[in-house]
């Protein structure tokens, strides 16, 4: 049996707004060509990350959390952008909370 291996582009996220976990809503943006893979860790260094669940996902590609981030894979015949959003939630230093995370993914 094969190995899966992942092609994920480090620099894919192209705005990443820190989120505060203050009920906040922060967009970031990502660009990914089809068929490849973006994975995205989610904590800050001040954070500690309890759950990270999906609000909506995607229509033109594959959502998976993990751990405290995501892993996002374009469909290899993807065309146009897709859209997804997630809620996290945690404690930014002492202050337990959650943001929502809207991520809007454009072709390369």
């Amino acid at each position: 049996m094969p190995a899966l291996t992942a092609h994920a582009s480090p620099i894919c996220i192209k705005e990443r707004t820190p989120f505060a976990l203050s009920h906040d809503t922060v967009k970031w943006t990502m660009s990914i060509a089809p068929g490849a893979d973006c994975i995205q860790g989610l904590r800050w260094s001040y954070m500690q990350i309890f759950n990270v669940s999906v609000v909506s996902g995607p229509s033109r590609g594959q959502l998976a959390v993990v751990g405290s981030g995501f892993r996002y894979s374009a469909e290899p015949e993807a065309r146009g952008s897709d859209k997804f959003t997630l809620l996290i939630s945690g404690k930014n230093r002492r202050a337990a909370g959650t943001s929502t995370l809207e991520v809007e993914v454009n072709p390369q």
